[in-house]
């Protein structure tokens, strides 16, 4: 493992999506092809972001149902329920932009295995998403690549 580059054992190619990505159409591609994280690239190509599964929990756990009471085990809303619909799609928003996060987690393709495992445990994070020297994503380097390669340099 010592002598392996990120670019040795990371996956590749990367789904990537833009910030006018239609949020549906990311959560499809999260779903359809089993990842937690898509990488968000500007119109070159160059990563600006990330969104996570993590970014949609949060929002999809955000919504204010607004003051209530309780009466005899009965709760009783002070707001019209029906504006629930409108609340939930604007807090979930319409594209990859509303949502996802700039702070994207990211290393070089060359950078040494160890190196990484270790940004992966310092930012407590499932993945890297790995560029070029133009910050274009090349591959996704997670938690699962990084212990592959230490069994498989065990064996």
């Amino acid at each position: 493992m010592l002598q392996q580059t990120v670019g040795e054992v990371m996956s590749a190619p990367v789904l990537t999506v833009t910030a006018e990505t239609p949020l549906q159409d990311a959560v499809s591609l999260l779903n359809d092809h089993h990842v937690s994280g898509l990488p968000v690239v500007d119109g070159e190509g160059v990563l600006i972001g990330e969104l996570t599964e993590q970014d949609l929990m949060v929002r999809e756990s955000g919504v204010d149902v607004g003051p209530y009471v309780m009466l005899l085990d009965s709760v009783i809303y002070l707001r019209n329920p029906l504006n629930w619909d409108r609340q939930v799609h604007q807090v979930l928003g319409n594209s990859v932009g509303d949502l996802m996060h700039r702070d994207s987690h990211s290393c070089e393709v060359g950078l040494p295995l160890p190196k990484a495992a270790s940004m992966l445990h310092e930012k407590g994070t499932q993945r890297l998403i790995v560029v070029d020297t133009d910050r274009r994503p090349v591959g996704v380097l997670t938690r699962g690549d990084v212990v592959r390669a230490l069994a498989s340099a065990q064996s």
